[in-house]
């Protein structure tokens, strides 16, 4: 009996313990999606200090990527650290870069456990940060949270892994399946709700891409307009093989204030190129073939130039080249009540919308209600 009774008590505070794991890790993957969008080269990663169920400190990567989340986390525990468990949404890293190893500052700082939702693939780390220490003595548990975590890096894994960001495709449609009235007349077709989303997540993601065509039509501004979120704007990027984004756009109008990047091909012309460089943008000059440019070749660049998580807003062409080329990972599906007319845009130019809505390649992850408005996200299967 007085077994059984112990038998008992362990296996309850064992999953006391389990249960107190994950609470912690819920937190610290919450903390990690503050900094997302902002974080660009680095992933955005959250960490949380505890000891005997007091929570010593927080941290979440910072703007630029640095100070990382760990040595903020560890800084407000001060020395309260000193056998604690720290709870890490990403492996701490081992090698030296812009700010010394976090594995380092977690040894030093006398942690007795840490929790690692994933181990971070990048080949400077790879398990050498894990391995680091448990060398040093400290107690390393890894995988709590593993998928949840890895979606939340998944532009990080995507760029350290493809040399791409993460593309996540939005499309705003009619529930007749177009994104335009005809002669690619702009309509609005979502409601306040759903457009707030969208804001929400332009935020959440280091650039935002469009087309030329979709810029001459629509004349955008493609920043966060949320209140009090306005700063948290992605860096523009047009896609403009030719070079004939007018100056007096609002994108060019607003380039010193939100960065603007045109991505052109090599024949375009020079004086243009001029011109909007003396508004602020700047031009990247890629390879372009008969058909334009190659959407790998930009997918690259953006990813060399730090972005790893990357959202495409059209137009019907521009999505439709991307879903086609199998660059998209995953895509945010609005849809309002409204029918727009055959002679409206269809939203993937000359690919049927069931490419994805009726596809075996992609998943529905989530459904939303937006008002009047419904969201799908989906992703590859």
């Amino acid at each position: 009996m007085i077994f059984r009774i112990l038998e008992g008590r362990v296996a309850q505070e064992f999953n006391d313990a389990k249960a107190a794991d994950r609470r912690y890790m819920q937190l610290a993957l919450a903390l990690g999606r503050r900094g997302r969008g902002r974080t660009w080269p680095n992933p955005a990663v959250g960490a949380v200090v505890v000891k005997d169920g007091v929570i010593l400190g927080r941290g979440w990567t910072a703007p630029g990527g640095r100070p990382h989340a760990e040595p903020q986390a560890l800084a407000r525990a001060g020395e309260a650290a000193r056998g604690a468990t720290l709870y890490v949404t990403l492996e701490p890293c081992s090698h030296y870069g812009k700010t010394p190893p976090c594995c380092d500052a977690v040894i030093s700082a006398g942690i007795a456990r840490v929790v690692s939702a994933v181990e971070d693939p990048n080949p400077e780390v790879a398990g050498q940060g894990h391995a680091r220490l448990r060398a040093a003595g400290v107690t390393v548990d890894v995988g709590l949270y593993a998928d949840e975590a890895a979606r939340d890096h998944a532009g990080h894994f995507r760029r350290v892994r493809d040399k791409r960001p993460h593309v996540i495709l939005k499309l705003a449609v009619s529930s007749d399946d177009r994104i335009a009235a005809a002669g690619h007349t702009p309509v609005a077709i979502t409601g306040a709700a759903a457009q707030a989303r969208v804001h929400l997540l332009r935020a959440q993601s280091d650039a935002i891409l469009v087309g030329i065509g979709t810029v001459r039509a629509d004349d955008p501004l493609l920043t966060c307009r949320l209140p009090g979120m306005e700063g948290l704007s992605p860096v523009r990027v047009v896609l403009d093989t030719h070079l004939r984004l007018k100056p007096a756009s609002r994108l060019a109008k607003t380039a010193r204030q939100t960065l603007l990047w045109v991505v052109t091909g090599p024949s375009s012309e020079a004086p243009a190129a001029a011109i909007l460089g003396a508004e602020g943008a700047q031009i990247v000059r890629l390879p372009a073939g008969p058909a334009g440019l190659s959407l790998p070749d930009v997918l690259h660049d953006l990813a060399r130039r730090g972005i790893t998580r990357l959202m495409v807003e059209g137009g019907a062409r521009v999505a439709a080249s991307f879903v086609g080329a199998g660059l998209v990972d995953e895509i945010w599906l609005l849809r309002g009540p409204r029918a727009i007319g055959d002679d409206g845009v269809p939203a993937l130019d000359a690919m049927p919308l069931t490419a994805i809505t009726q596809s075996l390649d992609w998943l529905t992850r989530a459904t939303e209600t937006l008002g009047s408005d419904t969201l799908t996200i989906y992703e590859r299967a």
